[in-house]
């Protein structure tokens, strides 16, 4: 079975550091809210072994895997962590999981139209949930909609050009040709760095496709709201913009009393419901990074709930 390329999935991130920070709920209820390969999942597992595992992933290709002992794995969007708790009668878990973004499953492979250096069709759907395919998006979505977009998401200095290099190039037929139409919409002299110069409208069309954001926005109010006092959310990204997200709602709920200095009284009545477990994101080390270069951009924040 996992020879099969189907089941290959790729290497977890981070599994030590993220091992560590779960270490103070051995015993307890923990979801995992990116199941993927279940890499994460059985490092866990295997480090606690009285540790049960909620699994959640909106890709069937993830949920149709054989699945550990001490884990249950349900097809859901992130977003419905509150509404699959509900439905299993669970009020409260003391720990979730995130590890955002696209697995290396979903980019090594091409039918997913997540590569853009493979052909493969335009979709780069996670489920089938996903409210648009990457085709709707690039050949019918207006000029403005689309640089907005890559400027957005994909933080691309040049959006503008490509937007309007993916107009005049309709219909597109498939991501190399969307690659291409990237790559020749992009001055020469900046092409020579950076990586790959479709790199960035990729990454836009895959979060607008999937609304990514908002659903990492929804999915992380909902985990934090279901924290037992003492559980503990850790979140790996590998944006700036999921990060931004992360950080600021962490630091919303780590924060106390916001009266002004010259306030004798708080009047406010804000009390922390979070306490933050690192101060800045931990990053993989060189070694990790050395092995697995996909590791190279994450970032992992945790938090833990503060008892009322």
């Amino acid at each position: 079975m996992d020879q099969d390329p189907k089941w290959k999935y790729h290497q977890p991130v981070m599994t030590k550091e993220i091992v560590e920070l779960f270490e103070q709920i051995d015993g307890g209820l923990l979801v995992d809210a990116t199941y993927g390969g279940g890499g994460h999942t059985r490092a866990l597992l295997a480090a606690y072994p009285d540790l049960e595992i909620i699994g959640i992933d909106r890709d069937e290709a993830a949920t149709s895997r054989p699945v550990p002992a001490g884990a249950r794995v349900y097809q859901r969007a992130f977003s419905e962590i509150a509404m699959l708790l509900d439905e299993l009668s669970i009020e409260t878990v003391n720990g979730v999981l995130f590890d955002l973004g696209v697995s290396g499953h979903q980019l090594d492979t091409p039918v997913r139209g997540f590569s853009y250096r493979e052909a493969g069709p335009l979709d780069m759907r996670m489920g089938p949930d996903s409210p648009n395919s990457a085709a709707e998006i690039v050949n019918e979505w207006s000029r403005e909609d689309l640089r907005r977009i890559i400027k957005l998401y994909g933080e691309e200095r040049f959006a503008a050009r490509i937007a309007a290099a993916i107009v005049a190039a309709r219909p597109v037929a498939d991501t190399l040709h969307l690659a291409e139409i990237v790559r020749n919409a992009i001055p020469a002299a900046t092409r020579r760095t950076g990586g790959h110069p479709a790199r960035r409208t990729f990454q836009a069309i895959r979060i607008a496709a999937n609304d990514e954001l908002r659903e990492v926005e929804t999915a992380l109010t909902a985990a934090l709201d279901r924290l037992a006092p003492g559980g503990r959310c850790v979140v790996m990204s590998y944006h700036s913009l999921e990060d931004r997200i992360v950080k600021r709602t962490f630091g919303d709920r780590a924060q106390g009393c916001v009266c002004p200095p010259e306030i004798p009284e708080c009047r406010c009545e804000r009390t922390p419901t979070l306490r933050l477990l690192t101060r800045k994101p931990l990053r993989p080390t060189e070694e990790e990074v050395a092995i697995n270069p996909r590791a190279r951009s994450a970032r992992v924040r945790a938090a833990e709930k503060v008892a009322a």
